[in-house]
Order: C-alpha cells, then sequence, then structure tokens
C-alpha cells in the first residue's frame, strides 16, 4: 500500500473518466424517467431524462458515517453536480435486524452537512430500499418463473459444505431441480410466513462450478420473522444485500453504480441478475453498470465499525459524537470544515489501488479552508497576568483588531485595553535564550493591536511560580499611529484585558492513536491510544466570544481553530473545541 502525505494538486479521477466517456458516446441519451423509481413499464412512457447520469449514496441505516463515507459521498454527490445529473439518497434498509430511524437522521444530517442535497424543486431523490419490496418480490416470482430461481430446503451448514472451495467446484443442491410450479408454491408458503427462519432459502440457478463462488446459485431471499424500522411485521421473507442491490440501481434509473473494492466480486451477479430481469422485460436498456474504488485509509485513524463499537461501548471515548472519533457527527461537532473533506477527495483522486493517506493531509485541507473562511479572535489559553506599571489607573481605551486579515470587507472588532491584561505564559521567560524574542526582563515586544511595551521583571509565589508579569509601555507606539513603527520589535503577543476577559472552558482535542498505525500485527490498538488526545483548559477569551453561537467557528490567533462545542456549552457560556492546530507537528514526531 503506497503512502500519500504530502499537499498535492487535484488528482487523478477514473470513475470521472468513465462518465466522460459515456456522456460522449451517448451511452445514457435514450433513457426515460417517470420522476420516480418503478419497473421498466413505469418509465416506458416517459419524457427522456433530464439528468445526464444518476448516481446514489445507499448507506444501510445500521450505524453513524465515518471518514470513510465521506469519499462516497462527495464522489457520488461530485460527479452528479459535474456533469448535470441527479444523485439520489437512498437507504439500504433491507436487513430487519439492524436498522434503526436513529441512524437514518443521523445520516441525513450528515450528507447535508458535507454540502449536499438530493431534493429541488423538480426531484426529491430520497428514498428508501423498504420501499421497493413488492418489486423485488415481482423479480423473484419471475426469476423462479423463468427458471433461473429455485427453493433450497437444506440447512446453512449443508449449503456451505457444498459451496465448494477456491480451487474444488460447488455441488448441486438435492433440491436444485424442482420444478417451477413447486417453487412457486413454497415461495408463497414463505411469504405466507408458515416456516420457521432457515427452513427454506431462495436461491439463483447459475453454475455450481463457476470459478467465481459469489455466482455458485447465491441466496436471495431468506427468511426472518423480525420486525422491520419502517414495514413492521408486513413481511417474513427479506431479500439478500447482493441481490437487492441491482434491484435497487435498476428501479431509480441510476446510471453508475458505484462502490469499493470488496464488491467486485458481486459484479458478475450484479450484471447476470439485471440482464435476466430485463430479458423478462421487468427493466428497460441501458442498465445501470456497477463500478468499484479503493476505498479511504487514513494513518492515525481506525475505520473498523467493530473497532469503534469496542471505542464506544468500552468508554475510550465519551460516544459516537466525541470530537476525536472519525465519524462525521464527531468531526461536526469538533470543528471540522465539512470543505476540508470535499477538499481532501478531490486532492487524493480516485484509483482502484488502495493508498494510505497522511493523517496530515486531511489537516493541511482543514487549515487551508479554515484559513479563507474563519474569523480572527484572541484567546489566551495558558494565562498570567501583566500588568504595565506606567499606564494609568482606572483608565481604558479601545483597540481594533481586523476580523480577517485577508478579508477587509468584514471590518474590525473593538477590542478593550487597561493596565492589566493577560499574556500567554509562555511568552515571559526570566532567561532568554537564542532565538526568543518574547518577553524577558529589558527586553521589547509588541502587545498585538496595542503598544510596544518593555519588560521590567515579575512576581511569584511560594513554589517559584510567575504569578505576575511588569511591563512599561510606550505611549507612542499604538498600532495604527504614526508612531507604531517608532520602535522595531521581533516579539509580537497576544493579550485579553483582564476586566474584559471571558473565561471559558477550552478543550484540545488532538489525535486519538498515538501511532500511524493502531492495533498493527497483533496489538490489541486500545494500547495506542493517544493519553493527550483531550486536554482541558479554562482560558480567558476576548469578550465578543461570550456569545458565540454553537459550532461557529473561529481561529484563535497563534493557536489554530475552534469551535463552539454544540453539546454542552449554554447561552453566554460556550466551550470551545480545538479543531486542528495551525501547523502539523506530528511529522516529526511531537505532539501538539
Amino acid at each position: 500500500m503506497k503512502s500519500v502525505s504530502a499537499p498535492m494538486p487535484s488528482a487523478a479521477n477514473f470513475i470521472r473518466n468513465i462518465v466522460e466517456a459515456d456522456l460522449a458516446h451517448g451511452r445514457y441519451a435514450s433513457r426515460r424517467w417517470a420522476g420516480k423509481p418503478g419497473l421498466g413499464a413505469t418509465h416506458a412512457e416517459a419524457a427522456p431524462d433530464a439528468a445526464k447520469i444518476r448516481t446514489r449514496f445507499p448507506p444501510e441505516p445500521n450505524g453513524y458515517l465515518h471518514f470513510g463515507h465521506a469519499k462516497s459521498i462527495c464522489l457520488n454527490f461530485g460527479l452528479a453536480e459535474q456533469f448535470g445529473g441527479r444523485c439520489h439518497m437512498r437507504f439500504d434498509d433491507t436487513n430487519p435486524e439492524k436498522e434503526e430511524t436513529e441512524y437514518v437522521e443521523a445520516i441525513i444530517g450528515a450528507v447535508r452537512w458535507l454540502g449536499f442535497d438530493w431534493q429541488d424543486d423538480q426531484e426529491d431523490n430520497l428514498y428508501y430500499a423498504s420501499d421497493y419490496f413488492p418489486q423485488m418480490l415481482a423479480c423473484a416470482e419471475y426469476l423462479i418463473a423463468a427458471g433461473h430461481a429455485y427453493i433450497d430446503s437444506q440447512s446453512a451448514e449443508e449449503m456451505r459444505q457444498n459451496r465448494g472451495t477456491l480451487t474444488e467446484p460447488g455441488r448441486d443442491s438435492p433440491w436444485r431441480n424442482r420444478d417451477v410450479a413447486e417453487n412457486q408454491a413454497l415461495f408463497r408458503r414463505m411469504r405466507a410466513g408458515e416456516f420457521p427462519d432457515g427452513a427454506h432459502v431462495l436461491r439463483a440457478r447459475i453454475d455450481m462450478a463457476s470459478p467465481n463462488i459469489n455466482l455458485r446459485d447465491p441466496a436471495i431471499y431468506r427468511i426472518r420473522h423480525a420486525s422491520h424500522h419502517r414495514t413492521g411485521d408486513a413481511y417474513c421473507v427479506y431479500p439478500m444485500y447482493t441481490f437487492a442491490h441491482p434491484i435497487e440501481d435498476a428501479l431509480e434509473n441510476v446510471t453508475h453504480s458505484i462502490c469499493t473494492l470488496e464488491f467486485e466480486d458481486q459484479r458478475p451477479f450484479y450484471d447476470w441478475l439485471l440482464e435476466r430481469l430485463a430479458e423478462g422485460g421487468l427493466f428497460l436498456r441501458p442498465l445501470p453498470r456497477q463500478y468499484e474504488f479503493s476505498r479511504l485509509n487514513l494513518t492515525y485513524v481506525l475505520l473498523s465499525k467493530r473497532k469503534l463499537i469496542q471505542l464506544v461501548e468500552e468508554r475510550h471515548v465519551s460516544g459516537w459524537d466525541d470530537p476525536r472519533m472519525p465519524t462525521l457527527v464527531g468531526a461536526r461537532r469538533r470543528g471540522y470544515a465539512p470543505q476540508g473533506f470535499r477538499l481532501l477527495m478531490e486532492r487524493i483522486g480516485v484509483s482502484k489501488s488502495d493508498s494510505l493517506i497522511d493523517y496530515g493531509l486531511l489537516e493541511d485541507c482543514m487549515r487551508e479552508v479554515m484559513n479563507e473562511m474563519d474569523e480572527r479572535r484572541i484567546a489566551v489559553l495558558d494565562p498570567v497576568k501583566l500588568v504595565i506599571t506606567n499606564y494609568p489607573e482606572g483608565q481604558k481605551e479601545t483597540c481594533r483588531a481586523p476580523n480577517h486579515p485577508l478579508k477587509p470587507e468584514l471590518g474590525k472588532r473593538d477590542l478593550p485595553f487597561a493596565r492589566e491584561v493577560w499574556i500567554e505564559r509562555d511568552d515571559f521567560r526570566e532567561v532568554s535564550e537564542k532565538g526568543y524574542n518574547r518577553l524577558y526582563p529589558g527586553n521589547l515586544a509588541r502587545l498585538k493591536y496595542a503598544y510596544v511595551v518593555k519588560c521590567a521583571g515579575c512576581e511569584k509565589d511560594a513554589e517559584g511560580k510567575v504569578t505576575t508579569v511588569f511591563c512599561e509601555y510606550l505611549p507612542d507606539t499604538l498600532s495604527g499611529t504614526p508612531g507604531a513603527d517608532s520602535v522595531k520589535v521581533k516579539g509580537n503577543l497576544h493579550w485579553v484585558a483582564v476586566d474584559a476577559a471571558h473565561a471559558a472552558e477550552v478543550r484540545l482535542y488532538d489525535r486519538l492513536f498515538a501511532v500511524s498505525a493502531p492495533g498493527a500485527g497483533e496489538k490489541d490498538f486500545s494500547e495506542d491510544l493517544n493519553p493527550d488526545s483531550c486536554k482541558r483548559v479554562v482560558a480567558q477569551l476576548e469578550p465578543s466570544l461570550k456569545d458565540a453561537e454553537p459550532e461557529r467557528r473561529f481561529q484563535f490567533e497563534r493557536h489554530g481553530y475552534f469551535a463552539v462545542d454544540p453539546k454542552d456549552s449554554r447561552p453566554g457560556s460556550p466551550i470551545f473545541n480545538r479543531a486542528v492546530t495551525l501547523r502539523d507537528s506530528w511529522g516529526s514526531g511531537r505532539q501538539t
């Protein structure tokens, strides 16, 4: 697996090339669309499809979306946007035992947060596979009638034993040659609920000697006496995913069915099934085509659903929306920008070869879009008091700071200034060292947007910890005045006036794992957790941040990009989460 870590321009996308070629050759120009999904007869007399292509994002609503899903979302919706098409939002809810409405709502929120939608004035393409159960049954009944499917009464273990191996062909089921009438009668009785789970299964009749095991008479319908989150107890037989998926695509007039590489071996069955159903007139040509791409692999991240569940259940994190989790709900809460995900997906491209993407590239994409988007504010994360001894007691004034240095149209904001201000503890040292340009006895530095000050020393407590730094200011050096450049200094300090500051909790989030390949080999991945992945501090913020609304994000000057936690914040008492630092220090082996 090759590694990709350096920033890059837009990368190659082989599926985009396929779409361009299909459009150039008019492959889908004859398609018709009735305005809603349906069998071929539904679309046959409809108007030509105004969408040049149709793609779909089809998650199963059995969990929260993670960073890997973002690649599929950006690919499917992005292609539709680029080529004048439509992308359908489809919930693949054909498994009654795993799906919940909670996940449906979370998935809808995540996709829209990434900036995509499936609804406008012309179309609303939100679909549920469970709505297609009647059509799927009709397809199954056709296959039985045409001799392409049969009821198998073997046990699951017998079916496994007879399936064969990669080097040995499978063996025919003793029930493979049941006549059509018997298969039809048994399937009706299965639908009526006469049999317990596992008593029978409907299988496609293809080739038990096929070198592709997926074509050795795959199961297409099984008995499940379970309530479905949308259809209740209306059904006791449910389609297998590999059977349902191509039918869903065909019903929705999908042109390019895009999925990850693990489905590549299923493509022959996808094509076989749609060809058989088209032969029977259930679907019109041209039929959907399946294309596979490599999934997203990131360093310092686990995207296995099983392992993510373990992180939650063992309380290594606070939940699925913990800002350290590689879930989209976690990323949103942390303060990641959806545009950063879209930029990452454009830069890494789409191919069939697995590559390991350095997490730093994702963070770089976040910094790039946040630097452009986010207004600036001042926060002192590790405060120590600075007293300006020659500034008149009780005097106050207002300094002006730009909201965004690259966007003067956003104007400026007021910063109260007074005799006592908070500065970062690291901005003062009793003894200087080479390259240190901030405060130490006798040195000059500028309080950004305010005055140049000269350090006069400090005061310490009984344990020797500095409690107060003392300075004198140069009255004629106020930023923005003619005297601002009269004194040259190298150090620039950010600050907040003590009597105007707002104290708030700030959570310094970092990578959840301390190593690039957590759990590599036989190691328990929990041993690789980063003990410093979340630090909480009480910071002193400029007063304008007191009323910041949930999810509002800012660049805290010199520190990074921070967002208001939407879950734990209260009006007038925001809690800030660090989304990403200003620069990456992991590349040198140091944590930020």
